[in-house]
This record gives structure tokens, sequence and C-alpha cells, in this order.
């Protein structure tokens, strides 16, 4: 996890950010985890050793849950043919990694006993027991036994993958999506709610995606809940074959909950999407207020935006903290339309920024993309627009390792950076752009 204090250049901003991760880890504990796989890994290792540099390998589109001797001889159980716990949980497989090979006569014992009652297994046939108290002819009869033409109402794929298994049982993936690039890729958690299903979807890249996902869920009306902002939206879909597919945009290593609660009216649902256009870009100077105290000049002006990391001012160089940005924006009356919105798009800011405009404030922007809806607040005329921006403390760590430094504004129990270390982009980028959609 992550260490950070009141000591961080953005402590008074981190409310939104926290809120975001309160929301998200809320909705992860609803209901229960939803997993077609138990994968038992073995009893000579950890998971820590066996999976640090690759974790099992699970087909895309299916979750798992790690299982160790103790559970899987203890917890589970098997109803209808799948593998339960007294929890609650539920899996359509149990799969054996290579590492448990070799194992004890009582784990072989539990695995012949879970195929007898109905349970699907798929993994190589047993060794040995590496215990010297277990009987080796009884091991031995039992592999033959569970590895051999098939016992009770279960099934063992000794030789097949679990890619393999997963098609013989006829399961479709509990997630898919479909790739505008070749490397587009998102995860997702599904957990699983008394009147319905709750998806949590993430986008691993750093570019936006707009994309169509296919859940394993049927006749409810899917939702977007946005845990950044707390809003709710309907989203666009069609069902068929058991499967709801909605379509996406992501932001940049984005996530959203995907909820589905209501049931469907129909098969579809289509919505409009909103249209875009670049009213303009505010471009020229800006006024720039920096915090107290830390090496800056108390105001500069600006000609046109740039990193503060690229300024010849050595207190503009290695800032970090606080700087506030004005200007005035002059908005033509044929930028207002009735239902339209506006926004204010910052473009690249490194990295946290507070927006007011003519004196109300819209709230701390702190992930892609850094746009605010203005509309309550932009007028037709002259608009007075302020913007804070929050960098990181890397840049004024260099800076006080500098050898001609006269005064050092930091103090750190290490070492993290040198003189000549790379500095990071800090401040208001841009380009800040007026944006309309309808």
């Amino acid at each position: 996890g992550q260490w950070f204090t009141r000591h961080e250049t953005w402590a008074e901003l981190a409310k939104p950010w926290t809120t975001y991760l309160a929301r998200s880890c809320y909705m992860l504990q609803q209901g229960k985890f939803v997993a077609d796989i138990i994968y038992y890994y073995g009893e000579d290792s950890n998971i820590t050793a066996l999976f640090l540099a690759k974790l099992a390998d699970i087909p895309a589109g299916y979750n798992f849950d790690f299982v160790n001797a103790d559970a899987l001889k203890n917890r589970l159980s098997v109803a209808d043919g799948k593998i339960i716990t007294a929890t609650g949980m539920s899996y359509r497989l149990l799969a054996l990694d290579s590492n448990s090979q070799y194992m004890s006569l009582a784990v072989l014992r539990k695995i012949r006993d879970l195929v007898n009652a109905g349970a699907v297994v798929v993994g190589p046939k047993p060794v040995e027991s590496p215990s010297l108290a277990d009987n080796q002819a009884e091991f031995h009869a039992i592999a033959d036994e569970v590895w051999g033409p098939g016992i009770g109402k279960g099934k063992v794929y000794g030789s097949q993958t679990i890619a393999q298994a997963l098609d013989a049982l006829q399961l479709e993936p509990d997630f898919e999506y479909t790739k505008p690039q070749q490397d587009t890729s998102l995860i997702f958690v599904h957990r699983k709610l008394e009147d319905g299903d709750v998806y949590w979807v993430s986008n691993t890249n750093n570019r936006p995606e707009i994309l169509e996902a296919t859940f394993r869920v049927q006749g409810k009306d899917p939702e977007l809940w946005h845990a950044e902002s707390g809003i709710i939206e309907p989203a666009p879909y069609s069902i068929a074959k058991g499967r709801t597919t909605v379509p996406l945009r992501l932001d940049p290593n984005d996530a959203v909950f995907v909820v589905f609660r209501k049931v469907s009216a129909a098969p579809s649902r289509t919505l409009p999407v909103p249209a875009e256009v670049c009213l303009t870009s505010v471009t020229g100077a800006w006024d720039i207020a920096f915090q107290a105290d830390r090496g800056a000049p108390a105001k500069i002006s600006l000609g046109a935006l740039s990193s503060w990391s690229d300024n010849s001012d050595p207190g503009v160089k290695y800032f970090s903290g606080t700087a506030t940005y004005t200007k005035t924006i002059q908005a033509p009356a044929d930028w207002f339309k009735v239902g339209a919105k506006l926004w204010l798009d910052l473009g690249d800011v490194k990295n946290i920024a507070e927006v007011s405009v003519n004196g109300k404030p819209f709230g701390i922007l702190w992930k892609e993309p850094f746009r605010v809806d203005v509309s309550s607040a932009l007028k037709a005329g002259v608009n007075s627009v302020e913007i804070k921006v929050t960098n990181l403390w890397v840049n004024r760590l260099i800076g006080d390792q500098q050898t001609n430094v006269a005064k050092k504004y930091t103090y750190t129990a290490q070492r993290f950076y040198r003189a000549e270390s790379p500095l990071l982009p800090s401040g208001l980028i841009g380009p800040v752009q007026i944006v309309r959609s309808e």
C-alpha cells in the first residue's frame, strides 16, 4: 500500500482521491466474489514463491481463487455439480497446479471424494506422496482410480488444459471485450448480489479505450457507476444468447462499475452519444502566484503554458507545492446553446488541479481527463478563471541537491534523488480548451 502523510504537497487535496478509493472498496465488498475456478497450488511451497513472476495460467475472461491443502480438505464440498463452501462460494472447476503432483494422501482422498460427488477436476495425475507416513500403495490405487476411465458423478481432465476443460463444460467466459488495438487490456472483478451483479472493469493502458464489453448476465439493465464522482447513469446494451454487451468508453487507467440490478424491459437499448466541438484554445499569457516559502518568486507571468521544470528561474524550475494560475476568458454569445454543456479542459496537468470560474468552485481534478463542466458559471462576456495546480516533492528534492543552492527547503531521512536526477514535468501544461458537448 501507499504510505502518505500531511507533509505531502497534495495532502490538503487528497479527499476526492481517498473518497474514490472508499467508494471502490465499498462496492468490491458487496455480495460474493464470482470465480469459476478454484486453483490448488500444492503443499510444499507458498503462493508468493510460486507466482511472484507470473500468476496461474487462467484463460482470459475467467476469475479464480487459490486454495491450500487445509481448505481443500476441510472447506470444500459438492452440490449440483459445483464445488461449494459453507460461506456461499461456488466454483465449476478444481484446477491442480503442476506443483501439486506430489500431494499428501489426505488431499488425494479428498479429491476422490469430490469427484465421486460430482466435481470437475483438471490437472496432471499425481506422482506420489511426499510423506513417509502415507501408504504409497493406497496413494497409487486412488490416483489410478480417479485418473482412470471415470468414477462417480464427476469428471477428471488429466491431459487437458484449463481452457480445454472449460470448453468441454461449455462454460463461456464471464467477461469478454473487443480489442480496438492489439494491446488493449482490461481487467475485471465480478461480485454476485442477491438481486443482481456488479462488475468492476479497469483499463490497464494509459490511453482512452472505446470498445464493447460482454458480461455473462441477461435480463438486467446495465448501469455505469463512477466511483470518482458518485454519478450513476444508464448504459446502452444488447442482450443475446444469455449475455449482455455494453459499449464502454474508458479514460486512461480508468475504472468503472457496471451494475446489473434492474429487470430489463427490452432486449436492447440505444442512447445518444454526445457530440463535442472545441470552441477555442485558451492561449496567451497566464499570471501565476506561487506558494510562499518554497523558493519560487511570488508571481510571474508566462506568455504560454509550459512545465515549471523548463523555466530558466531556478525558483520555478525546482518548485514543489501549489501555484495559482489566473486568466480572463472572453466568451462569445454563440458558445451557449440550450441543453449543451460547456467544459473547461485543462489538457495535461502535473499533478492535481483545483478549478474555479467567476468565483464558483468546481472541485479537484486528480486524474485524466482533467476537465470540468463549467456550464453553470461561464457567461457571455468576460470570465475569470482560477486554476490551482500542485505537483510532487521530486523537483524540490532535486533542487536542494544542487551545489550552488543557497537554501534547502526539504529534509528526508533518505536521499531519494540526486542533483543530476531528471526533473518531472510540473504545473499546468495544457493545452487549455473550451469544449461544448450536446
